[in-house]
Formats: structure tokens, C-alpha cells, sequence
């Protein structure tokens, strides 16, 4: 799983955001591990938004802690 930095945070905090991560698989991990994550830990909701590319490639938006965003590119 490819994580990019693109909210610029400092190397130190992006490598304990990373740690946070598990490896992601599929979009149903990527649920099961946001309904475990404690109240504050993400919004509500564990996927925000699906936004379509193409009829075979679709991003998931998950919201996540301190105004970060998590947004996984399917196929």
C-alpha cells in the first residue's frame, strides 16, 4: 500500500501517522478497521465519499483525525 504525503506534514508526524495504518487490502478492511478506531479517531462516517474515475477505478474518501483525510484509489 502506496501512502503519500500530500497534506505536507512534518517527516516525523507523517511516520506516526503512517504507523497508524494498517495494510489495506480491500474497501471492507478499510471499514472494519474505521468502525474499530475510537470516537474522535474519524468522523462518523468511515467512507465519506466515493468519487468515480472510470467505470473500473473509484476513490474512497475516508475522513480521519486532525482535518487529515484518507483517500484510497480502487480498481
Amino acid at each position: 500500500m502506496l501512502i503519500a504525503n500530500h497534506a505536507n506534514l512534518s517527516p516525523a508526524k507523517f511516520a506516526a501517522r503512517k504507523s497508524e495504518l494498517p495494510e489495506h487490502r480491500t474497501l471492507m478492511e478499510v471499514l472494519q478497521w474505521g468502525l474499530k478506531k475510537e470516537s474522535g479517531a474519524r468522523l462518523p462516517e468511515v467512507i465519506a465519499e466515493v468519487i468515480i474515475q472510470d467505470e473500473f477505478t473509484h476513490d474512497a474518501i475516508v475522513p480521519w483525525r486532525d482535518g487529515l483525510v484518507l483517500v484510497y484509489g480502487t480498481t
